[in-house]
């Protein structure tokens, strides 16, 4: 298990916890492919590796737009700031993806997800995550000048 979902923070909104809570399902499902690809590379491993990293993908897809949605509807002030940290993310799955599927270096992968994935998740649910959570909650921004 890569993420211990009991060390996940959780924020104002209850449906943004549900939607984090499928994500570390996924991811610790997904290293356990990277893991068992490592141990022994071969192509049934590979392709049930592939197959989970793009539902991955479009899972975490659809959990930005959820979010995004949501940011627009109610205006939520810094929506570009969380919609680029989302593009960000979304844009370095892609490209770990295509590296790991040119090179076939498990390393690529394994690295991604100890290294930057799971500090990036943890800091994106603290800081951007809560605020605007807190935001949908109360209709109160971070960006609203005191009086």
């Amino acid at each position: 298990m890569l993420i211990d979902k009991t060390s996940l923070p959780l924020v104002a909104m209850e449906f943004m916890n549900e939607v984090h809570l499928e994500d570390v399902d996924i991811i610790n499902q997904l290293f356990e492919e990277i893991l068992e690809y490592e141990a022994s590379p071969s192509l049934p491993n590979e392709e049930k590796l592939n197959t989970l990293y793009q539902e991955w993908f479009t899972h975490t897809i659809n959990h930005f737009q959820g979010e995004e949605e949501m940011m627009q509807e109610k205006g939520f002030p810094p929506y570009p700031v969380h919609k680029s940290e989302h593009q960000y993310a979304l844009d370095k799955m892609d490209t770990i993806f295509k590296e790991w599927k040119e090179s076939k270096d498990i390393q690529i992968l394994k690295h991604y997800f100890i290294e930057e994935l799971v500090p990036w998740l943890s800091n994106h649910i603290q800081t951007m995550d809560t605020v605007t959570a807190m935001f949908f909650k109360t209709g109160l921004s971070p960006c609203a000048m005191k009086h």
